[in-house]
């Protein structure tokens, strides 16, 4: 593969790279993400804090659906009492990723005055909350969700002890985000070692014990590192174990508002209450991911509200 120009959406970044370690049957999945998590992160002017954890979520959430088969919509939504109120990242079964923040100013100053210098932690940030993650395949499928407390320093963490306790799947992730040029760029190391009916002969709690510790060699410099393809990653941490890759998948930022989707919303509530919304005699709307403004005046409201 090409060498990395340095520049976002170049042929490394803003794709998952599947594989398998062939010693042990741990399949993981590796991620870089530099024009998706630049672009959604350059349309809110975030605090650094809530920033750095949106391009984690942005990888994790990449990371965590590439894992799965479905067709719809894998979303992670973090939601809790504290500055950091709710954060959202979803990912279609094509690859659109999208994500927002909606915090509390005066919250977050507070936070990070008491702890000084440190990196906050996802409970100082979230306070009491919870992290569920949804499969959503359509209305003819059943919709899937869980849902973990907010306990862990690290979203990593958080999900971690969720797939030992609710799934007996054991998981390793390790993320990293960080500024290169002001351009944000976030990435993703996650490993799931199959159910015990799955697990092979070979494969036994020290090749899980092995790939864990090859896994926590990886620095946030490496994942970050669009200087070094991902195969090569991948062969410098697991080439004893007998590393195979797949096809990767790409990724891309895009939002998937629409006005036709707005019109449906505004024509389900009572006329009486969209009137009293009105900001200089018309609904202005803004999307949360993608911050585009929808505007309805009078005409548009009179044709949603036609019989």
């Amino acid at each position: 593969m090409p060498e990395g120009d340095g520049l976002p959406g170049h042929l490394e970044a803003d794709q998952v790279q599947p594989f398998l370690l062939e010693s042990s049957d741990i399949r993981g999945r590796l991620l870089r993400l530099e024009g998706v998590t630049s672009e959604i992160l350059r349309r809110h002017d975030y605090p650094q804090p809530v920033a750095h954890l949106l391009a984690e979520m942005l990888a994790l959430c990449g990371g965590l659906a590439a894992m799965l088969k479905y067709e719809g919509v894998f979303t992670l939504q973090a939601s809790g009492d504290g500055a950091l109120r709710v954060m959202v990242v979803d990912v279609t079964s094509e690859g659109a990723m999208r994500g927002y923040a909606g915090f509390d100013p005066e919250k977050l100053e507070q936070v990070m005055a008491a702890i000084g210098g440190e990196r906050p932690t996802v409970p100082q940030l979230f306070g009491k909350g919870s992290l569920a993650f949804t499969v959503d395949q359509g209305r003819h499928s059943e919709r899937y969700q869980g849902i973990v407390v907010l306990d862990g320093d690290t979203l990593a963490d958080c999900l971690q002890h969720y797939f030992m306790q609710s799934e007996q799947l054991q998981s390793g992730i390790v993320l990293a985000a960080g500024q290169r040029g002001g351009a944000w760029i976030s990435a993703a190391l996650v490993l799931q070692r199959l159910p015990e009916e799955h697990i092979s002969a070979i494969d036994d709690e020290d090749d899980w014990r092995r790939a864990m510790v090859l896994q926590a060699s990886c620095s946030p410099e490496e994942l970050l590192d669009d200087n070094l393809p991902l195969n090569d990653l991948l062969y410098r941490l697991f080439h004893e174990e007998g590393v195979r890759v797949f096809e990767p998948r790409p990724l891309v930022e895009s939002c998937r508002c629409s006005g036709e989707k707005l019109e449906a919303v505004l024509g389900a509530m009572p006329r009486d209450e969209i009137e009293e919304l009105k900001i200089n005699g018309a609904i202005e709307v803004t999307c949360e991911f993608c911050t585009k403004v929808y505007r309805f005046d009078d005409e548009d409201l009179e044709r949603i509200y036609a019989p």
